[in-house]
């Protein structure tokens, strides 16, 4: 059996020998149909202190939807159906992909409509674990259930004999299965509104069976619209083999601070006893909080080295910092009550020839806005087709830029910039291995300075995936022209 092979029939086997264990779903070739994602209200059944099972909404019948893999380089083409009763939109978080591909509705295509498809196809060039969502009334559509894993393979990647993907996040639900409210005014204002029923795939402390003896990869992802935990293999040692999806020379693992949207890949050996067990924990916490337990089955893997291997590089364009261009970025409470008057108000016409639809667009134009947070004093609250607000910045197509990213507030916020892999050069208050990612913490009071070449045309979002932040003013764009 070949060590792919193995990796496979593992994966799918974990489901049944341990609870919480994903499966996965292979995309096609660029000459079949499109794979579908049906937006939908689901029936989950959240195990954990749920009685019931929990109407949300999903990609598929279960939580979370089985996994999406696909080769670097290969075609993704994926069909959007929205069988939901509000439009919606997928964004591929992380992936450098064509911006009309990005999933933001009215800044790179017209909303998924009920009852309308949409076709997403590109080429992923970057091997590593991503993830994917609606830009769409996020709070409730993630928070329901909207969203899903994808995993690019590289097919010079080493073999490990068990690849585990570990999607934690917070449910809005109490003891019956019903939701509770998703945001507050007191959490979108602070820190977020937090859900307190923790899972890690679905399952509240879920124990996930890996090869005895065996190297394994672990994919850790933190899909939480709020909450920061900080991920911790207490009685196991490991180590950091890719952040974001990037892959870095391995480094042993002690902890790791994760903000909604963040990834990490871990590389460990298992233990060679059958039925030893280590805890995934979250020690960002007063008290840690297991999240989950491994434990491993099966007869010891033999001749399994004890270091782990190194991934390949992805093709990343290098900065010139050199003779990069910087650009403060501050991240603020918010002291505006509406958007700047010169902000862009489209052709309404035009958008509801672009909606493809007669009904109208008042809905979505008229919404009263809750602003607390801004973009160098610039709030944009919620994604509506009524005010699209100049961009951040214009950046030349292929030149290098430094962002000064500066949170002046009193709360931590990822940051999230679309359609670009960057490098983490530098920070005021830590320092800093320099790391290629997409999504950046900042604390308070601090500065950090990021650097990436802006060659990917478009108008590309920078928010703060604080779900309640986004959606109450900390959200531009930035257009590479």
């Amino acid at each position: 059996m070949t060590a792919q092979s193995t990796r496979r029939s593992f994966l799918l086997g974990a489901g049944v020998a341990g609870v919480g264990a994903l499966v996965e779903m292979r995309l096609g070739r660029a000459t079949d149909a499109a794979q579908q994602l049906v937006a939908a209200p689901r029936s989950f059944a959240l195990s954990g202190n749920t009685a019931a099972p929990t109407a949300g909404w999903g990609y598929a019948d279960v939580f979370p939807p089985p996994t999406l893999r696909v080769t670097r380089g290969g075609t993704l083409r994926v069909r959007l159906i929205n069988r939901l009763s509000e439009h919606t939109s997928i964004h591929w978080h992380g992936i450098r992909l064509p911006n009309p591909m990005d999933g933001v509705p009215y800044l790179t295509q017209p909303p998924v409509e009920p009852g309308a498809e949409f076709v997403y196809e590109f080429r992923p060039p970057d091997a590593g674990t991503f993830w994917f969502h609606p830009h769409c009334n996020s709070i409730e559509q993630i928070g329901r259930g909207l969203s899903g894993v994808l995993v690019v393979e590289n097919p010079d990647d080493p073999p490990f004999d068990a690849d585990i993907v570990c999607l934690y996040r917070d449910w809005h639900v109490d003891g019956t299965g019903k939701f509770t409210a998703m945001t507050t005014d007191e959490g979108a204002g602070r820190a977020g509104t937090m859900g307190p029923f923790h899972t890690v795939n679905g399952v509240e402390a879920p124990v996930i069976d890996i090869p005895t003896g065996g190297m394994v990869r672990l994919r850790l992802l933190n899909l939480d619209n709020a909450r920061i935990i900080t991920a911790a293999l207490p009685e196991q040692p490991a180590w950091v083999i890719a952040i974001d999806g990037n892959p870095v020379a391995p480094v042993a693992f002690d902890q790791w601070q994760m903000g909604p949207a963040m990834r990490l890949d871990l590389a460990l050996r298992a233990p060679d006893r059958e039925g030893a067990t280590f805890t995934l924990a979250n020690t960002f916490l007063a008290t840690p909080l297991t999240l989950a337990t491994f434990r491993t089955a099966g007869p010891a893997k033999a001749g399994r080295p004890d270091a782990p291997p190194a991934l390949p590089a992805s093709p990343i364009p290098r900065p010139d910092l050199g003779n990069a261009e910087a650009l403060p970025f501050s991240f603020s409470a918010s002291s505006a009550t509406a958007l700047d008057p010169q902000d862009q108000l489209p052709d309404l016409g035009a958008l509801q020839s672009a909606l493809g639809t007669n009904e109208p667009v008042a809905d979505f134009l008229c919404r009263p806005q809750r602003i607390f947070w801004a973009i160098n004093q610039r709030p944009w609250p919620g994604q509506t087709g009524d005010r699209i607000p100049p961009p951040l910045a214009t950046l030349t197509r292929g030149r290098t830029y430094i962002f000064e990213l500066i949170n002046t507030t009193p709360h931590t916020h990822p940051i999230h910039l679309h359609g670009h892999t960057f490098l983490v050069v530098e920070s005021n208050k830590r320092t800093v291995t320099p790391y290629y990612t997409d999504t950046v913490l900042i604390h308070t009071k601090e500065r950090v300075k990021i650097a990436f070449v802006a060659d990917n045309p478009g108008d590309w979002m920078l928010h703060c995936h604080i779900i309640e932040h986004q959606d109450t003013g900390m959200m531009g764009y930035v257009r590479v022209a």
